[in-house]
């Protein structure tokens, strides 16, 4: 099972970047997915979620009305717009898919089995 993640890079703040990951060895329709986000010296935390068919998407606050989760369960790839970009938004961004096939995303990373090895995004000021 592999995700690969991709679609990082440096951005002036203000700008966009859209991320992607790509499944192989799992089939993600039967996943609830998620984008996390680790800064240096931080803990990884949330960003998006989205529910298995794409019916349901979930966001940290601080990115909300700026970024957009979706899925093409067709490509079994997960995507993360990620629009008006920050100086905050600095950091490795990972997609993971949640343990059990069939339950939603969720906030917690002991919640999730797969991961990707994650697409560093750098925003300059």
């Amino acid at each position: 099972v592999q995700l690969q993640a991709s679609g990082g890079g440096l951005v002036q703040a203000g700008g966009s970047l859209r991320l992607s990951c790509a499944a192989s060895g799992l089939s993600l329709r039967n996943y609830g997915m998620s984008w996390f986000r680790q800064a240096p010296g931080k803990e990884r935390e949330f960003v998006a979620g989205i529910s298995r068919v794409g019916g349901s998407t979930y966001y940290a606050d601080s990115v909300k009305g700026r970024f957009t989760i979706s899925r093409d369960n067709y490509k079994n790839t997960v995507y993360l717009q990620m629009n008006s970009l920050r100086p905050e938004d600095a950091a490795v961004y990972h997609c993971a898919a949640v343990g059990r096939p069939g339950a939603s995303p969720t906030r917690t990373t002991a919640d999730y089995n797969y991961w990707g090895q994650g697409t560093e995004v750098t925003v300059s000021s």
